[in-house]
């Protein structure tokens, strides 16, 4: 029945014959339970609209209106009954798009100046750019105030906020923001002070009125009241938007400028940042320095004629008043153990003392220096010939002939040792490697060095061959950090042991015989002192050192011989850029042959009479180096986590499975870095 009911309204609604002009802009409204459908087919009867429904869109809607409501509202109470179904209207090309909520911000809504004139509960797009707020700050604010499917977020890089929501819901969040984002009208109010520091003021009061800070909480917000130091007039400078808090904020500041009491003129400065030595040094410098200039200035004007007198007083009056404030009895002392600074002077030095303190005692950089060492060596050795020899005639009576070919002058290093065809009749386990092929024919017995009979092999023929290729690859990745001018070493290597003397004791002495050793660091050497200039640049003063314990075999020494590769030098670099110092890169050719004269040189047949090996062996040596700078403490942070979850990523890959025989080894890791 109900159904049915609605079916009258509607067609009473379609057909419904108006008596007049002033009633044809009217429309009564009985809709109960009506089909949410049909009743977008009634409006668009009367409006002329052309509705494309979601497949999605279904229910039951309730309008009624006890008096006729003019035609001009049906479209608007439509999109209200709409909205409240969770249902929204886009309209483009000429058509009303009718979708489920969540979908109507992704649909061609209006944006910009076209939404703002948009009435009703209609999709639309509007950006704000705030002049005075933080867009980052604002967004959680106005975010509960927009429809849950809808849109908000913030555009830092020019302070802007995106709004997709009903127009009716963005025109009330505009009125908001508009309110929020007005300028700052506080005015700035000088407090001059007479005898207290500036500088020591300014720390009390944001010690003892967080007002006066920044928000830990709100990263980036101002503070309410804002505090700065003028030295040169020793005042305060004082913003805000609250008078009582400025008025509270200027009376402290005056209830801290009264003269010394108690210590006097002694003063005690603690260091956030600087080294106490390094500070107070710097300003003894200054001390002593104003001294000599009022010594100075006042030997000139007892010099002087009178008229000079007066002309060098006139010039020298800035430089002898600052002179007479530092006096010789201003006294500056370090204290290491608490880093704070004793000053002992008078009021006017004291503050200006401490004017200094507060732009050296500042949060010095940090920088990153990654190096990058790659040494690349390749080496080709060949080598062929053919030696022989006859000894059968030794130890025969009468006339013997004995003889043959003697070669050992390959200059590789495999080649050194069991090449040479006599070394190798008296051991033969001495042979060197590749391919060696030889006759022996029993043993021989020939006089020794010594007088004495040394038996060894009958070797008669000796044929050798030998080619191979070598290659190393080192790659050396060290980084270091440090402050802004100060060097920082890094050594990966061994320390081995040289020997530096020895003593060997005669058959009547009774001393032990000893050796005396020195210990030098052998590996991967790394000093850097940077300095970051103010146009962002890093000047880098550099020593790096490559050295290893040789392995040439070719190569004697009375003690181990090592390899050495330095660099020192000084260069700018751009901060993250990479730059080459310099490198080496060196070819090593070497060819030898030993020939019988005449007949090595006959073709094919004089192979067997020649030894000839070659080498070739190239080595290239770069070195690039980048540098980051870490400027606060964010920055340090970030590269210490990606550094740290690196080591933890490695570790994670370091267990066992099971398998047959033995259980699973689970990995040990680093506990998870927690950010702060």
């Amino acid at each position: 029945m109900t159904r049915f009911l609605a079916t009258v309204a509607l067609a009473a609604l379609i057909h419904l014959p108006l008596a007049h002009a002033a009633e044809e802009e009217k429309v009564t409204l009985n809709f109960v339970n009506a089909d949410i459908v049909s009743v977008i087919k009634a409006v668009g009867g009367h409006t002329g609209k052309n509705f494309i429904l979601d497949p999605r869109v279904t229910g039951t809607v309730n309008i009624v209106s006890e008096k006729p409501v003019p035609r001009d509202l049906l479209y608007p109470m439509l999109l209200s009954v709409l909205r409240t179904q969770g249902y929204a209207a886009v309209e483009s090309n000429g058509f009303v798009k009718i979708v489920p909520e969540a979908e109507g911000k992704t649909g061609a809504s209006p944006v910009g100046e076209a939404a703002a004139k948009v009435p009703g509960d209609r999709i639309v797009t509007r950006v704000f750019l705030l002049q005075n707020e933080s867009a980052l700050q604002l967004v959680p604010v106005l975010r509960p105030l927009v429809t849950a499917n809808n849109f908000v977020a913030a555009y830092s890089n020019n302070n802007a906020i995106v709004i997709t929501d009903y127009a009716e819901n963005v025109r009330r969040i505009e009125s908001i923001i508009r309110a929020i984002d007005q300028p700052s009208g506080g005015d700035v109010q000088v407090v001059a002070l007479q005898h207290a520091s500036a500088v020591d003021v300014a720390q009390t009061i944001r010690g003892v009125m967080p007002e006066t800070a920044p928000n830990p909480a709100a990263p980036g917000a101002p503070a309410k009241a804002a505090i700065a130091v003028d030295p040169r007039t020793n005042s305060l400078l004082v913003r805000g938007d609250n008078p009582a808090l400025l008025n509270r904020v200027k009376a402290l500041a005056t209830s801290l400028d009264t003269p010394g009491a108690g210590a006097g003129n002694i003063h005690v400065v603690y260091l956030r940042n600087a080294e106490a030595a390094k500070i107070a040094d710097t300003l003894r410098g200054l001390l002593s320095g104003g001294e000599a200039a009022a010594r100075t200035a006042m030997a000139a004007t007892a010099t002087a004629t009178p008229a000079q007198g007066a002309n060098a007083a006139q010039q020298g009056t800035t430089t002898a008043a600052t002179a007479t404030a530092a006096a010789p009895s201003s006294i500056v002392q370090a204290y290491p153990p608490t880093n704070s600074i004793i000053i002992t002077a008078p009021e006017p030095t004291y503050r200006a003392l401490r004017a200094v303190i507060d732009k050296l005692d500042v949060r010095r950089a940090q920088v990153l220096v990654e190096a990058l060492v790659v040494e690349v060596q390749t080496g080709r050795a060949a080598e062929v010939g053919v030696q022989f020899q006859g000894l059968s005639g030794i130890g025969r009576d009468g006339r013997q002939v004995i003889g043959g070919t003697n070669f050992s002058t390959s200059p590789n290093a495999s080649t050194t040792f069991g090449t040479n065809i006599i070394g190798l009749s008296q051991n033969l386990a001495s042979l060197g490697t590749g391919l060696n092929v030889g006759v022996v024919n029993g043993t021989i017995t020939i006089p020794g060095p010594d007088g004495t009979n040394i038996e060894i092999l009958n070797l008669g023929v000796l044929a050798r061959a030998l080619e191979g290729d070598a290659g190393v690859n080192v790659l050396s990745k060290p980084n270091v950090l440090t402050l802004d001018n100060e060097e920082a070493k890094l050594l990966v290597g061994q320390n081995v042991p040289f020997i530096t003397g020895s003593y060997t004791p005669t058959s009547t002495s009774a001393t032990n015989p000893f050796q005396t050793i020195e210990r030098k660091d052998i590996g991967l050497t790394l000093r850097v002192k940077p300095q970051i200039t103010e146009a962002g640049t890093v000047k880098l003063a550099i020593f790096q050192e490559v050295s290893s314990i040789s392995r040439d075999a070719t190569v004697k020494g009375a003690d181990l011989i090592t390899n050495k590769r330095s660099l020192e030098s000084t260069v700018l670099v751009d901060d993250g850029q990479i730059i080459v110092l310099g490198g080496l890169i060196q070819d090593d050719q070497q060819s030898s042959v030993d020939k019988v004269p005449l007949l090595g040189d006959i073709p094919f047949l004089g192979s067997f009479f020649k030894y000839e090996s070659r080498s070739h062996k190239k080595t290239n040596l770069m070195v690039f180096l980048r540098p980051f700078v870490l400027r606060d403490e964010g920055a340090a942070r970030a590269l210490t986590a990606d550094r740290y979850d690196y080591i933890r990523n490695l570790q994670g890959t370091m267990g066992f499975e099971r398998n047959l025989l033995l259980p699973p080894v689970a990995p040990e890791q680093l506990p998870e870095l927690k950010a702060k």
